[in-house]
């Protein structure tokens, strides 16, 4: 039987996908359109969404959060400055590698020791860094529609319930 996790996991690719595809609807500017919002562009919040993802896929593996924080910030100088087209195919690669890893994996409620330089020693599994990662990318999601009503246009359902109708 396939964990939850995965599911989950799923879903935020395909959620990720469902925004990706709505913005490059979209005239061009609204991308990297600077307004006063959560974050000054809708391209500064999905740089923000893959680094998170990256950074946690990082520690899933078994760096430190404190070494994975810092290549996630490096990672975030190069990906603020990638179009929309290149920012899709990083996304697509990145969930290819996460999901292959998850996919490998054989007890995704295997506990890491995660010592968060920002709280405290934990015991994680895996599976809780998947929820985290998907709800941390519901949440940014959120600001980007929030973003592109600002700026006169309409987003695209994402929502889980939604999403379980799609398939």
């Amino acid at each position: 039987m396939s964990h939850h996790a995965l599911e989950m996991y799923d879903y935020h690719v395909w959620a990720n996908n469902k925004i990706i595809t709505r913005v490059k609807e979209l005239p061009e500017d609204i991308y990297s359109r600077e307004i006063p919002s959560v974050f000054p562009s809708v391209s500064k919040v999905l740089s923000h969404i893959y680094v998170v993802d990256y950074g946690w896929f990082q520690v899933m593996k078994g760096k430190e959060m404190k070494d994975s924080t810092e290549q996630s910030m490096q990672l975030l100088e190069r990906t603020d400055l990638v179009g929309i087209n290149e920012m899709e195919r990083l996304f697509i690669d990145q969930s290819e590698s996460i999901k292959e890893f998850l996919n490998q994996q054989d007890d995704l409620e295997r506990l890491i020791d995660l010592d968060n330089p920002y709280a405290s020693k934990r015991d994680t599994s895996l599976a809780e860094m998947v929820y985290h990662i998907v709800n941390h990318g519901s949440y940014h999601r959120g600001n980007i529609t929030a973003m592109l009503r600002q700026m006169g246009q309409a987003s695209v359902m994402t929502d889980y319930a939604y999403y379980w109708y799609s398939k």
